[in-house]
């Protein structure tokens, strides 16, 4: 093989290093857009006080979704929740909750979610990483959730469990858990629509 035909040979090889799969790496541009279906959709959560479980919902939340489960590099899931919206069906508790023990909503009105990495951990389970900011504390949170693709709706499910106290949540006398428990479990259950559909 003379040296100008090795030349050629090699000359794709290292244009592929050097300039890299760009021609056909996906993109967030690239990966379908979701829109939430809020009727059929619920963000959630329960606690337990004074030893009764209790449980609550938010009516108003916000969510940009990219997703294409072949191309998880390029997905991304952000979620905005408006935390005055708090409902648990207790008049005492919904009044309680948007004050300044416990979310504060004059001084931080929405909690926010954003994931930096998107990870497949079995046949329809995936995690969500990311960080979750609540309070004016922002911290790095897996949210491991269930999904369903049928035709262009799509159906989430999902739970994680947080400690109020790492964010703040709880002022005064309910910075310990002698009325209200420490964990807290958020859950969703998610119904969105394949926004090229």
């Amino acid at each position: 093989m003379t040296k100008a035909l090795r030349n050629w040979s090699l000359a794709p090889i290292l244009a592929a290093f050097l300039i890299g799969p760009s021609a056909s790496s996906v993109s967030a541009a690239d990966v379908a857009g979701w829109t939430l279906d809020p009727a059929k959709s619920q963000l959630g959560f329960s606690g337990t006080q004074i030893g009764t479980k209790f449980a609550g919902k938010f009516n108003r939340y916000d969510t940009e979704i990219m997703f294409d489960p072949d191309h998880l590099d390029a997905s991304h899931i952000a979620v905005t929740v408006d935390l005055g919206s708090v409902v648990t069906e207790d008049t005492q508790r919904d009044t309680a909750l948007p004050g300044k023990d416990w979310f504060d909503i004059a001084e931080f009105p929405q909690a926010t979610f954003e994931t930096t990495a998107i990870r497949k951990t079995g046949t329809s389970d995936y995690e969500a990483v990311g960080t979750l900011a609540l309070r004016g504390v922002t911290k790095p949170l897996t949210l491991p959730f269930t999904l369903q693709i049928d035709g262009p709706t799509a159906h989430v499910t999902g739970q994680v469990t947080l400690v109020r106290t790492d964010f703040g949540v709880g002022q005064g006398p309910w910075a310990s858990d002698q009325w209200v428990a420490f964990e807290v479990d958020v859950n969703l259950d998610i119904l969105a629509t394949r926004d090229d559909d």
